[in-house]
């Protein structure tokens, strides 16, 4: 367990509410991960949802997404190291996270996700957001950044997504958007949940 990581995320959350780690994790899980999603022939098009109804809203985001599964050793590699943050939460910060879930999301050229709230008002169990990315050899001209607000609707930084780059927000805080790709962006999505 890499306690100097988790003790270093989770003073951020409670200073600044986020933190963005470049080299955060083995140097290869990238990769590995990569290869692994490429391989995949089930992405779907993601849906938006604050309610039991999930639909399709492309003028709203355009990715397409597939959920990890604890069953390959790479994707189980990642979601050790999602368990461990959890557990060192909770104990740290007495945050009762239940569970964690996330998905790949695959930005093709020209995709979007518009700027949004990852904890639904009427369904606040979203609690930590995650986002972890694979993309080799990114440039600030590929785009795809990821744009973080405070309340006020200010930006308040933009996140290059280049690999093995973890950033970590409090959910019911940020408003974040994603902006277009100019090629192929891989990435982790996930949440930090608690039963409500």
């Amino acid at each position: 367990m890499n306690t100097n990581l988790y003790s270093n995320i989770t003073d951020a959350l409670v200073k600044d509410g986020y933190i963005i780690i470049e080299d955060a994790l083995d140097k290869n899980l990238p990769t590995q991960l990569l290869n692994y999603i490429k391989t995949q022939t089930h992405l779907k098009k993601a849906g938006i949802s604050n309610s039991s109804h999930l639909h399709i809203d492309t003028k709203r985001r355009r990715d397409k997404t597939q959920w990890l599964d604890e069953d390959n050793s790479v994707q189980t590699q990642f979601l050790t190291f999602t368990q461990e943050l959890q557990n060192y939460l909770n104990r740290s910060l007495y945050l009762g996270l239940s569970y964690y879930e996330a998905h790949f999301a695959l930005y093709e050229k020209g995709d979007f996700y518009e700027k949004h709230l990852d904890s639904f008002q009427n369904s606040k169990n979203r609690i930590v957001t995650t986002v972890y990315y694979l993309n080799d050899n990114w440039k600030a001209e590929d785009g795809g950044e990821l744009v973080i607000y405070n309340r006020e609707e200010k930006e308040i930084t933009k996140v290059i997504p280049k690999a093995n780059t973890l950033v970590i927000f409090m959910s019911e805080e940020f408003p974040h958007e994603v902006l277009a790709a100019n090629k192929e962006r891989y990435s982790i999505a996930g949440w930090f949940r608690v039963d409500r």
